[in-house]
C-alpha cells in the first residue's frame, strides 16, 4: 500500500493506542469536556476488545502506518430494543472533507443492518456541524431525550435512524 493509499478496514489490537490517541485529539481540538463523554471511556484503550463482541464491530481509516479516524457500531447499552448505536466517529483534520466520513456512515449502516438492528442512535454536540450535516444527509433525525444509558451525559444531541 502506498503511504497515500486511504483504507477503511476492521479495527486490529496494533491500532487500539493510534485510534485512542487520534479520538482524545479530535475531542480536545473540539472543546469536548473530558468528563460525561467517550473521551473517558474505558474501551477507548481497547478498542479490539470491545468491538470483538457479537453485532459489534469498529472501522479505522488508514492512510499509510497512520490512522486517522474511525467509527463503530455496538448494541445500544441500557436499552431494551433492537437498537445500536453509532460510536466513536471521529477523524483527524487530515481526513476531513474527503468524503470519508460518508464512506464510514455507509459501511457502519450496512454492518448495523447485516447485523439485524432495527434503528440506528447516536449521540453529538450541537457544536459539532461537518458531524450532524453528514448524520442529516444519511437520514438521522433529531429525537428529544437520549435513549439508553450511554454515560455520555455531556452530549445534548440525540439523533436515531431506522435501518
Amino acid at each position: 500500500m502506498s503511504k497515500d493509499t486511504i483504507v477503511i478496514r476492521e479495527i486490529e489490537q496494533k491500532d487500539d493506542p493510534k485510534i485512542a490517541k487520534a479520538i482524545r485529539s479530535v475531542l480536545i481540538e473540539f472543546g469536548v469536556p473530558k468528563v460525561g463523554t467517550a473521551y473517558e471511556d474505558k474501551a477507548l484503550d481497547c478498542m479490539t476488545e470491545t468491538y470483538s463482541k457479537p453485532r459489534k464491530a469498529y472501522f479505522v481509516v488508514e492512510k499509510g502506518n497512520t490512522i486517522i479516524g474511525g467509527a463503530g457500531i455496538s448494541p445500544l447499552d441500557n436499552y431494551d430494543g433492537n437498537v445500536c448505536e453509532l460510536q466513536k466517529m471521529y477523524f483527524m483534520p487530515e481526513a476531513r472533507g474527503k468524503g470519508l466520513g460518508s464512506k464510514m456512515m455507509e459501511k457502519c449502516l450496512a454492518f448495523a443492518k447485516q447485523a439485524g438492528f432495527d434503528q440506528c442512535y447516536l449521540e453529538t454536540m450541537p457544536y459539532m456541524d461537518a458531524a450532524r450535516k453528514l448524520y442529516r444527509k444519511v437520514g438521522f433525525e433529531s429525537i428529544e431525550k437520549p435513549m439508553g444509558d450511554t454515560g455520555h451525559y455531556s452530549c445534548s444531541v440525540w439523533m436515531l435512524k431506522d435501518l
